[in-house]
């Protein structure tokens, strides 16, 4: 039957269409916050220390909200001495690159004493963080959870009674100054393994929860729980089922969670849904965040571990140790078992295991099936003049003084390299020994890459300056997510072409190179800014181990003033008099 009214007919397609946009609008709010960042007293591990807080509190206070809410943080500096910003890490700032938060790249620091405002929105459900981006600030404790619930009347493809969330955290006892100076001396000064592991913010050094069943002669934690290192209890109900959101914003550590008899039921990686699969024990490694769902289904008059240990490297750090509390089972009451032990820290074949499990949900965005540029990316340890760095491609990232975002818009060729790096490796490079020459450059160039165009990153692990020593890496991109297609052994080489998922891989924000390894990721370039892409272990991103991407910035418009007020861009706008 024909239609005899097709204007009607439009009319009915356009007010359902505006229907549906309503609809996806329907309760999404602006979210107003004002912070202030300071230094603290606090006792993160029952040790005073000092802290990098915001609004007088460790870890930095929790944003809620739903997607397609829009967020507003007032950010004021009232650090002394030395400037900051916030990185919304899993946030994509679709249109907003300015407030992607990375100091020399998309902003300015905000200097002591003045304030930057942070606006952007959310717009899709999952598990986030935040945390500083400039130094090693994210060392010094500036972190916090960003949580994004479904937009109103969506659903979760999972169902769950009640939820948690876990930020997890490594904790050192020396100021992240004196880090920060030991990495940049001649002799090289590491500071060690961290003393403690926390969880949102709380974890203990000179005792533990689980003394009694320890072979060293720690002692038993005595707290009355409102101490700022009291761990924070989960309380359960028994025949119920729990969300655990678990978020990792390490500086060094890799991580693996478990708690004692219970299964945990996988179903959220770096805000993205997957094909759920059940686990004893998951890795994260910094940058990444899951959701798990935990059936209490065990005894009830008993109470379990919840138990984080470090992977990875050999660990010199106690595991970190909170409880699972059925109630109406006393919260005090010890668990009757042992905490569950952490997998052998260079046990590599359980952490791929864990890896290759990780697939997305039916019916997610899939992969374009070609690239249209490739780069290769390799992780090496180097020297330059005696002093320890990280290169990439043999060059060590040395940021400028103007952002790049700002530098690129207004076309001033003075603000950093403007030549290339290096999108290969030499094919002759050996991964398996140290550097034949194991001196490095420093250099400040962009990868300019075509907008919407789709590019494939290889990143290729390789040996450490000392022999037989290859370190996990976990890649971290801003404003992107990018499918990750596979790991493989060795050099990536035509052969492991055939070994790459374009079915059904998931997308992530944050993905790991094993050692002597490779990882492969794709990704679509249409987001226009300047994005950091680094490994998310602070110490390697402060020694040099990152690239910077930068596409359609010639698309960006009204680069808020606050955002590149200083270097070039400012002496621009001095000259403009604007």
């Amino acid at each position: 039957m024909g239609i005899t009214n097709p204007g009607g007919f439009r009319a009915l397609i356009i007010w359902s269409i505006f229907l549906y946009f309503s609809r996806l609008c329907v309760g999404a709010k602006t979210r107003h916050f004002k912070w202030e960042v300071e230094y603290l007293f606090w006792s993160p591990d029952c040790i005073e220390n000092v802290v990098m807080g915001i609004n007088g509190q460790f870890p930095g206070p929790t944003i809620r909200a739903k997607a397609g809410d829009t967020i507003v943080v007032e950010l004021t500096n009232k650090l002394s001495t030395e400037g900051v910003v916030i990185h919304w890490h899993g946030i994509r700032q679709f249109g907003t690159p300015w407030a992607d938060g990375t100091a020399s790249i998309s902003q300015c620091a905000t200097n002591p004493g003045e304030t930057f405002h942070y606006r952007f929105k959310v717009d899709r459900a999952g598990t986030y963080f935040y945390h500083g981006h400039l130094g090693m600030q994210r060392s010094a404790g500036l972190y916090g959870s960003l949580i994004v619930d479904v937009a109103e009347g969506e659903k979760e493809p999972f169902h769950y009674d009640g939820e948690f969330d876990l930020l997890l955290s490594d904790w050192w006892h020396k100021s992240v100054h004196e880090q920060e100076v030991g990495l940049s001396s001649n002799p090289f000064r590491w500071i060690g393994e961290p003393q403690s592991l926390l969880m949102n913010g709380r974890g203990q050094y000179n005792c533990s929860l689980a003394a009694q069943f320890s072979n060293s002669s720690a002692t038993q934690c005595k707290l009355r729980g409102t101490e700022q290192c009291a761990p924070k209890i989960l309380h359960v109900l028994p025949n119920k089922t729990y969300r655990i959101r678990i978020a990792s914003t390490t500086a060094l550590a890799s991580l693996n969670l478990a708690i004692g008899n219970h299964k945990m039921v996988v179903v959220e990686a770096d805000g993205n849904y997957l094909q759920p699969f059940a686990v004893d024990d998951l890795d994260i490694y910094s940058g990444e965040s899951y959701s798990v769902l935990i059936t209490t289904n065990q005894d009830p008059s008993k109470n379990y571990w919840l138990s984080i240990g470090v992977r990875g490297r050999s660990p010199a750090t106690p595991p970190g140790l909170t409880i699972l509390n059925y109630k109406p089972t006393s919260a005090s009451k010890l668990p009757p078992s042992p905490p569950p032990v952490t997998p052998r820290w260079n046990d590599y074949a359980h952490s791929k295991t864990f890896s290759n499990k990780i697939l997305a949900l039916m019916g997610s965005p899939k992969p374009p099936t070609k690239h249209d540029r490739r780069i290769f990316l390799l992780n090496t340890q180097n020297k330059i003049n005696g002093f320890t760095k990280w290169a990439i491609n043999n060059v060590s990232l040395t940021l400028p003084a103007t952002p790049y975002l700002g530098s690129i818009k207004f076309g001033l060729k003075n603000a950093f390299d403007q030549k290339t790096p290096p999108e290969k490796f030499a094919d002759n490079y050996d991964v398996m020994i140290p550097p034949i020459n194991p001196n490095t450059s420093s250099g400040s160039g962009a990868y300019i890459i075509g907008l919407n165009t789709t590019v494939d990153v290889i990143l290729q692990n390789a040996n450490a300056l000392s022999d037989n020593v290859s370190e996990i890496h976990p890649w971290h991109l801003h404003g992107h997510d990018f499918w990750v297609l596979g790991y493989g052994e060795g050099k990536f080489s035509e052969k492991d072409e055939k070994k790459l998922n374009l079915k059904n891989p998931p997308l992530r924000n944050t993905a790991v190179i094993f050692p002597y390894g490779w990882t492969a990721l794709r990704f679509v370039a249409d987001n226009p800014g300047a994005w950091a892409f680094h490994c998310h272990i602070e110490p390697h991103l402060h020694m040099g181990m990152g690239v910077v991407f930068a596409e359609g910035i010639h698309r960006v418009d009204k680069i808020p003033r606050e955002a590149i007020a200083c270097g070039l861009t400012a002496k621009m706008f001095l000259g403009n008099k604007n």
